[in-house]
C-alpha cells in the first residue's frame, strides 16, 4: 500500500508539472482527487488494514492529498498569469480584480454653467439668497416699481395664481426680501428658476 502511494504521489506530480491549461488541472484534480478518483480508492480500503497500518498509510495519504491540492492551486495561478502574458489580445477575466464603475452620465450644460457663475460669484464675496417661487404680487412688482398697468403685469407674460398671488416672473423679489432683512452693503445673488408665458 505505501509503494501504491509513493507511486500516486510521483504519478500526480509529474502530470501536474506537465499541465499547461486549466481543463488538463481539471482532469488531474477529478482523476486523483475526485470521488472515483486514485487516491480516495486508497483511502477507502484503509478500514481493512490493521489499526498500526491504517493510522501510517492514513497520514501519509492525507498528507499526499493536502500536496496534492495546494500544488493544483499554485499550478493553476500560474497558468492564469501564463495566460495573461502571453495572450493580450484575449479577453481574460480576473476574478481578483476590483470591479469597473459604470459612467452615470453628466451634468446638463445649463446646470453646469449656473454652478461656474455661482462659484465666480463665491469667489468674489457674493453668496447665494433663495426665495419662494410662488410670490406675492407685492414683491414681484409693486416693490420692484412696476405699476398695476405695466404690460409685464398681464396675464399673457404672467401667471396668476390669485389677484394677489403668482409664479415669479424674475428673481428680483428674493433681492427685496434680501433687503428688507439686512442693513446695506449687502453682496448676494439669487439665481432660480422664474415663470413666464412664451
Amino acid at each position: 500500500m505505501e509503494r501504491k502511494i509513493e507511486e500516486l504521489e510521483k504519478q500526480a506530480f509529474s502530470e501536474l508539472n506537465e499541465a499547461r491549461t486549466l481543463e488538463e488541472l481539471k482532469s488531474a484534480r477529478v482523476r486523483y482527487l475526485g470521488k472515483k478518483g486514485g487516491l480516495t480508492a486508497m483511502l477507502r480500503t484503509l478500514g481493512t488494514l490493521s489499526p498500526e497500518e491504517r493510522k501510517r498509510l492514513g497520514r501519509l495519504a492525507n498528507d499526499l492529498k493536502e500536496q496534492l491540492e495546494k500544488k493544483l492551486e499554485e499550478k493553476a495561478v500560474e497558468i492564469r498569469n501564463l495566460s495573461l502574458d502571453r495572450q493580450p489580445g484575449q479577453a481574460v477575466i480576473d476574478l481578483s480584480l476590483p470591479g469597473r464603475c459604470t459612467p452615470r452620465g453628466h451634468r446638463h450644460p445649463l446646470t453646469q454653467t449656473l454652478q461656474d457663475l455661482v462659484d465666480i460669484f463665491r469667489g468674489m464675496g457674493f453668496r447665494v439668497a433663495e426665495g419662494p417661487e410662488v410670490e406675492l404680487d407685492y414683491y414681484n412688482f409693486e416693490a420692484l416699481n412696476i405699476p398695476r398697468e405695466h404690460p409685464a403685469r398681464d396675464m399673457q407674460d404672467t401667471f396668476y395664481v390669485t389677484d394677489d398671488i403668482v409664479l415669479r416672473t424674475q428673481t428680483s423679489p428674493v433681492q427685496v426680501r434680501t433687503m428688507e432683512r439686512e442693513s446695506p452693503p449687502i453682496r448676494m445673488i439669487s439665481p432660480g428658476k422664474v415663470y413666464r408665458h412664451v
